[in-house]
């Protein structure tokens, strides 16, 4: 595959001089796209500084009304700065693009985490809500209405600090009772008054935070339907519905900001008052375990300065475990117990890539370049390392981040996190124990050496496979997915994940990541260059033959697991 068109290697040049201050940034590598613009990190050749540069290309800003939304977008942008808003660093042009400087932000969108976990904990909801509601405050306070606040527009730290970005539908109130008559916005989060073109203020981001609560504890958002049309005479009679699994405190803040009439949405200031961020714990911080997996709930920190209830403990402190001696499964067979919910999410996979091979897909050898891919889709856990010793023990393998696990003969687990102290334990039944590599059950004494052997097995004598990624120490909190269950063919050792991630690394040393929530697939190929492409994208512009042998391959053993019932 090709690393870029040559067309963008002239537009957009990989040595970019600024020539007003003289400092010279280094394109690295590509980080998305939207609208006008195409993303790269962009590196401060003097200070080392990496950025996330917003490239817009002169060509595409052909209309007037184009280039003074852009002037408009960086005129408001560089006059913030608060904690929970996306940094701006500085913006300059020359003769082909507009660049944009801006704070990069390494976890990515809300929106990606929204796809990988659907309904989050009422903890982390208040966690981020908070900070939400915090740079919206900041806005409100400067006389700017975002007018499009999504999840995909609210951007994440490594600390999962979340940061208010992209500035181009966003409007200054010059005076007061001043109402905007623009329509603009995103369907599922876009306010009645913006649709029936009333007029409108800063009540419509407090709409738009309200879809953003209900489709954070929810898992969808609540005005969505399969039409655009649909959904546009729902939120224009304000019909949606509250699960009554949801607690009386988070209801009532929902219903509190999704009201048809916008002057009966209270302010943020109030906002920040309601009894929903003292009805429960409001987490001092979350790991980074949290974009793919609920975090232990008994172990969370509460901040400060507000008191909140303890919420009683969800882990047993039991430590029963058994380990005997079981006979070994023959290499072909899965080491895994039965569960009706990865198979549900195996079926999925297995429905997406046979939709895929299906249709019409083109087999070109150069059509999946490095602009095609979504960096936003990769994977954020994979099998870096693996060893398999089930002859005698079990199946070892280490994960991108360097936490490490063992899948033992008897199915048993036990994963070390990255920090080399926090250790889970799941027995047979899928029971999750906690407990330290310090502090265990005497019974399990066997099982933790073993564990100590294949991690320093595989730290001495293996190389890790794909792209390197920033490792923060892991904590109590997390609770990473682990392998849910593996198997060998003459080509290839199969690796399913508890989240629902397909591995599959071939003997020619290429290897496909599968992941079904995202929709996308990871491909690593012999020189071991790592990009994502979704599946609507392939589908759109072909793949290379190797990736079309691989993802045939895939689907070949996905319907054995399934049609064997073995998942």
């Amino acid at each position: 595959m090709t690393s870029m068109k040559e067309d963008d290697k002239k537009e957009i040049p990989e040595i970019i001089r600024d020539p007003q201050t003289g400092c010279t940034y280094q394109r690295l590598r590509f980080f998305g796209k939207g609208g006008f613009a195409k993303c790269y990190e962009m590196q401060d050749l003097a200070t080392e500084q990496v950025w996330a540069g917003k490239v817009v290309s002169k060509k595409l800003l052909v209309k007037k009304t184009q280039k003074e939304k852009t002037a408009q977008e960086i005129s408001i942008h560089r006059s913030l700065l608060h904690k929970h808003v996306v940094g701006f660093h500085n913006f300059f042009e020359d003769s082909q693009n507009i660049y944009i400087l801006l704070e990069l932000c390494k976890k990515r969108s809300m929106m990606e985490l929204h796809k990988r976990r659907k309904a989050l904990t009422e903890p982390e909801t208040r966690f981020y809500m908070h900070q939400i509601l915090l740079g919206v405050q900041y806005l409100h306070h400067k006389r700017i209405i975002h007018r499009d606040l999504k999840l995909g527009n609210l951007f994440l730290d490594d600390d999962l600090h979340v940061k208010i970005g992209d500035f181009g539908l966003a409007a200054k109130i010059e005076y007061e009772g001043e109402r905007k008559q623009t329509v603009c916005g995103t369907p599922n989060y876009i306010a009645p008054e913006i649709l029936t073109k009333k007029g409108h203020s800063f009540e419509v981001d407090i709409w738009s935070i309200g879809c953003i609560m209900y489709t954070l504890l929810v898992g969808k958002p609540p005005f969505e339907t399969s039409t655009l049309q649909d959904t546009y005479k729902r939120i224009k009679k304000c019909e949606y519905k509250i699960p009554s699994a949801l607690r009386k405190p988070a209801a009532s803040m929902i219903v509190l900001q999704l009201q048809a009439n916008p002057t009966l949405r209270p302010s943020v200031d109030k906002l920040l008052q309601h009894e929903f961020f003292s009805s429960g714990i409001m987490p001092a911080a979350l790991p980074v375990s949290c974009l793919t997996t609920a975090p232990r709930l008994d172990q969370l920190i509460e901040g400060e300065p507000i008191h909140r209830r303890p919420l009683n403990e969800v882990n047993s402190n039991d430590m029963m475990a058994v380990d005997s001696p079981v006979k070994p499964q023959p290499p072909e067979e899965l080491r895994a117990v039965e569960s009706t919910g990865h198979r549900q999410n195996l079926m999925a996979l297995r429905d997406q890539i046979a939709s895929l091979l299906t249709g019409k897909l083109k087999c070109r050898p150069e059509c999946l370049t490095d602009e095609l891919s979504d960096p936003a889709a990769q994977p954020l856990v994979w099998v870096g390392k693996w060893v398999d010793y089930s002859d005698k023990y079990g199946f070892g393998y280490q994960l991108c981040d360097e936490s490490v696990g063992v899948m033992f003969n008897d199915t048993t687990k036990l994963i070390m996190l990255a920090n080399g102290v926090t250790v889970h334990y799941i027995d047979r039944q899928g029971k999750e124990q906690y407990m330290t590599m310090h502090k265990y059950p005497s019974e399990l004494e066997k099982k933790m050496k073993l564990l100590t052997y294949f991690r320093r097995y595989m730290t001495e004598h293996l190389m890790k496979a794909g792209a390197s990624v920033s490792v923060r120490e892991s904590d109590g909190l997390s609770r990473l997915p682990h392998l849910h269950q593996w198997f060998r063919t003459t080509l290839a050792v199969i690796m399913y994940l508890t989240n629902g991630t397909l591995q599959i690394n071939f003997q020619d040393h290429t290897k496909i990541i599968l992941c079904p929530l995202m929709q996308a697939v990871t491909y690593i190929d012999v020189e071991k260059n790592f990009r994502t492409f979704r599946f609507a994208t392939i589908e759109e512009h072909g793949c290379d033959k190797k990736l079309y042998t691989n993802l045939k391959y895939a689907l070949e053993k996905m319907n054995s697991i399934l049609t064997n019932k073995l998942c």
